[in-house]
């Protein structure tokens, strides 16, 4: 039996009805994208010309790091054997350290100098902009005309430049190539296995879908290459914003700039083995996709060279993280649903089931990518649960982003973990749990008290629902926790 007068039972279901439908509208831009995926996955990659030897012009590849003493050698390694004439290619270190990684790296440069190759180190003592500031540096002193772009735990294939320059000269007004990114350890860890879930359905169908139908799409921050001109042209790096990549993909193609993704052209990276990582990162992709809207929109909208459909799609990309709030406030709702037991029309209805239709998007990408995505599928349960407890902390992040500008670049921490082999646990850079962990325990209280509750008032039908939100709460900080309790104990 509801409790409570009418009018608040009347304001707990509108509040859920108008919750439910934002999370439909986040899910129909899915399903818009899905749509186009189906249609433009058959369509290849335009050809690239082929170049001759001696037109192949003078690159310049950046690797922004801090920090990163077990991956500085790899990837050192991986860009030096980069297929490109020594005599048109150059590397650019753009090393934050703070810690003995600037020492490994000046050993590892002299070494590789003796085999002809031209490096430079560019050390900041005071990282000031972050890596929006590192790059907008290294920009300056670079020669090249052309910019790739690799993160710390990055393993290029030697043939990378190969594939992905010559479109340049196919095309005057093409800005920047990406690549896909593939995992180096997507079977280490339930963690890896989600995150690389996550990562092909993003890769694989959103991609293709936004940039073979027109759509406005982003650079990812790694293995990409720009066209040095489309970078100054539509205003450089700039700090203001935590995804330095998100803000000026968005601003090279409201400059008129094209950008092409190859998905056939791949990249191995890290993927974090730590919760708290993994945290850190979607902290900081939510608070800089807060910040790119926030600065953004306007132009956006103001747009001659985009349709209508261009522009709210962009706008529902960089909302992306929005359904975030939505969710956390779903998990809220939980105890006034359970004591008012509002009643629903067949709307509602209809409304849940659209908002149940994502999950197709993470089917498609592990079907287009992998022969046993029926296996690899399985994780996606996990996936829901880790997003649902993520909500506190995203819900924070966007609050942040849309009040501040700019902040502090939180480092995912790489390890050096390969297939199922490696370990975080001696490592000096293991990130410390923060206090998020007690806000998504009482939240988890709260869902508890919500499903007792239910049970109590006989409203048995809610608690299927409430059960779930338990279970992401509970899984983020028995993570949290674990890795905490796992890496003390080395």
């Amino acid at each position: 039996m509801p409790l409570g007068s009418p009018t608040i039972v009347y304001s707990v279901r509108a509040l859920y009805v108008a919750t439910l439908s934002g999370l439909a509208l986040y899910a129909l831009h899915v399903i818009v994208l899905i749509i186009l995926y189906l249609l433009h996955r058959g369509r290849p990659s335009p050809a690239a010309p082929s170049l001759p030897p001696t037109a192949l012009p003078f690159v310049t590849v950046q690797v922004p790091l801090r920090n990163e003493q077990h991956v500085v050698h790899q990837v050192l390694e991986a860009v030096a054997g980069l297929d490109w004439p020594r005599d048109r290619f150059e590397i650019q270190i753009l090393d934050d350290s703070d810690d003995e990684t600037t020492i490994t790296l000046e050993a590892e440069a002299a070494r590789l100098r003796m085999q002809g190759l031209q490096i430079d180190i560019h050390h900041r003592p005071h990282p000031l902009g972050y890596k929006a500031g590192a790059l907008a540096e290294g920009l300056a002193r670079a020669r090249g005309a052309f910019i790739a772009l690799f993160d710390a735990d990055f393993c290029p294939p030697a043939d990378f430049l190969q594939r992905t320059v010559p479109h340049f000269f196919a095309d005057p007004q093409l800005g920047m190539v990406q690549a896909r990114w593939t995992h180096l350890n997507a079977e280490y860890s339930l963690m890896t296995r989600v995150q690389a879930l996550a990562l092909d359905a993003h890769f694989a169908v959103e991609h293709l879908a936004r940039n073979r139908s027109g759509l406005l799409m982003n650079f990812n921050g790694a293995a990409g290459v720009w066209r040095r001109t489309a970078i100054e042209t539509a205003g450089g790096w700039q700090p203001d914003t935590v995804t330095e990549d998100l803000d000026l993909s968005y601003r090279a193609q409201l400059a008129g700039w094209r950008l092409l993704y190859l998905p056939e052209v791949t990249a191995p990276a890290e993927l974090p083995p730590l919760i708290t990582a993994f945290k850190a990162q979607q902290t900081r992709w939510a608070k800089g996709a807060s910040q790119c809207l926030r600065k953004l929109a306007g132009s956006i909208m103001r747009s001659r060279r985009l349709t209508l459909a261009q522009k709210v799609m962009a706008l529902l990309h960089l909302s992306g993280y929005g359904n975030q709030p939505l969710i956390l406030l779903m998990i809220l709702l939980t105890l006034p649903m359970v004591l008012t037991a509002p009643t629903f029309s067949g709307f509602t209805a209809w409304l849940g089931v659209l908002a149940s239709v994502p999950p197709v998007l993470y089917v498609l990408g592990q079907m287009h990518l992998h022969g046993d995505w029926g296996r690899r599928i399985l994780v996606y349960p996990a996936l829901m649960f880790l997003w649902i407890g993520l909500s506190w902390s995203l819900t924070r992040a966007i609050l942040q982003g849309l009040l501040h500008w700019g902040g502090p670049f939180i480092r995912t921490p790489k390890f050096n973990i390969r297939g199922r082999s490696g370990s975080w646990k001696t490592s000096v850079y293991r990130p410390r749990v923060n206090a998020a962990w007690v806000a998504e325990l009482l939240i988890g209280v709260y869902v508890g008290v919500a499903i007792w509750a239910a049970l109590a008032l006989g409203h048995i039908h809610l608690i299927p629902l409430a059960l779930g939100y338990g279970l992401g709460e509970a899984m983020v900080v028995g993570l949290t926790l674990g890795q905490a309790f796992a890496g003390r104990r080395v």
